[in-house]
């Protein structure tokens, strides 16, 4: 008969319970060290924004407004007779424009104007034919976003832009630089001086500006400071970015005169803001 043998074997010992290793616990096979996870950060919008019409359009257009105005001329060199009633409803805005009821000046051209910068910095005027097109001016004032904008909670704010010109004799193209293109200017808020204001190229910033903005017709706040770089610590100090945007009608007075009225949405009585360029 076969034979067992019943004495009992001792089995290995057993060894501690270990969670298996994960590549984040330390001494684990193919350990790494816990890194912190990079802040989100928006990229910036692909810029959309349309070209200014070019000076041969620009140059076509002044000949007919120049066709226009003589031809205005020449219908107020006739007698006419004066009606015995006055049409209510009609403002005199400053510089001899006149208002009508809903706020629009006569004879004025259209454009969209925005004030914008950081609340610690400078503020930036950019005007623009559309809210979807390349600013025709971006000038930049002596003035913190911040403090201009308190200045907006009066009932009436007037900046005036004022730069000096040539003598006769001096330069090459005396008489052919158009007044928003002159590169410096003395700015006063309500009659009061502040500094300069510098014409100036757009920037990447504010070509962005311009695009987030772009179905923005009327309005104000603040844009998100991660799409404009608020990493560092250069735009943290600055504070946030605070733009408001309105339309503008733009009036033309003469070669060395242009004038800018903010338009208020449906003709409520908001602040007034009007811009003054003169070249004396």
């Amino acid at each position: 008969m076969l034979g067992y043998n019943t004495t009992p074997q001792a089995s290995p010992p057993m060894s501690p319970l270990r969670p298996p290793p994960t590549p984040r616990t330390p001494g684990g096979v193919g350990a790494t060290l816990d890194l912190p996870l990079p802040s989100p950060h928006t990229p910036r919008p692909a810029i959309t924004l349309t070209a200014p019409p070019s000076k041969k359009k620009r140059r076509g257009a002044a000949r007919s407004l120049r066709a226009i105005r003589a031809v205005r001329a020449l219908f107020r060199s006739l007698p006419i007779l004066a009606p015995a009633c006055r049409f209510h409803g009609v403002i005199r805005a400053p510089g001899g424009a006149s208002r009508m009821h809903d706020g629009h000046v006569s004879g004025a051209s259209r454009t969209t104007g925005t004030l914008f910068g950081y609340r610690k910095a400078r503020v930036t005027l950019a005007v623009q034919e559309t809210p979807g097109s390349v600013p025709i001016l971006l000038l930049e004032l002596a003035m913190q976003t911040g403090r201009f904008m308190q200045e907006m909670g009066a009932e009436h704010l007037r900046v005036a832009l004022e730069c000096e010109k040539k003598p006769p004799g001096v330069g090459a193209g005396i008489g052919r630089t158009r007044l928003l293109d002159e590169p410096l200017w003395t700015a006063y808020v309500n009659g009061r001086k502040i500094g300069y204001a510098m014409r100036r190229e757009p920037t990447e910033g504010d070509l962005t500006v311009m695009q987030l903005l772009r179905t923005v017709s009327v309005g104000a706040g603040v844009l998100p400071t991660d799409v404009m770089g608020g990493d560092s610590a250069e735009v943290q100090d600055a504070g946030d970015l605070a733009y408001m945007r309105a339309r503008f009608d733009r009036v033309v007075g003469s070669r060395d005169s242009e004038s800018f009225y903010m338009l208020n949405p449906d003709g409520n009585n908001g602040p007034e803001l009007s811009i003054f360029f003169i070249r004396i």
